[in-house]
């Protein structure tokens, strides 16, 4: 099982979304920003130090929402989602095909990785 912690990134009542490259595992799918938890690391230091290499942010955790398990056909994973701001950086493009401010009644008009679509649906619920 692989541990993953991902950033729900929230600016102008926006919410920042990655398109994975497509020589990676789940290529093109839409993610939120984020990777796999290292031995000895948080899932806080995790999420800190995955948004640096990914898009150049220094973030601030907000809230967690519900962890989700997903297996696809060759991995599972386990996906801890956060709510963050920015605290400082300029945004950079540094591994994904495509980065996007978006409403966040629009997040499900794209092809995201089937385990996002919970925290999506969640998201949405505590925003209301």
């Amino acid at each position: 099982m692989i541990h993953v912690a991902c950033a729900i990134i929230e600016k102008d009542q926006q919410i920042l979304i990655c398109q994975r490259s497509a020589s990676q595992k789940l290529p093109l799918k839409w993610e939120f920003p984020g990777g796999k938890q290292e031995l000895n690391e948080t899932l806080e230091q995790c999420l800190i130090r995955e948004v640096k290499e990914e898009i150049n942010l220094d973030i601030l955790i907000h809230q967690s929402l519900s962890k989700v398990e997903y297996h696809y056909p060759d991995f599972s994973l386990t996906l801890y989602p956060y709510i963050c701001s920015i605290k400082s950086g300029e945004l950079k493009n540094l591994e994904h095909e495509q980065i996007l401010w978006v409403n966040p009644t629009d997040l499900f008009r794209y092809d995201w990785a089937n385990a996002d679509l919970p925290i999506i649906e969640e998201y949405l619920r505590t925003k209301r």
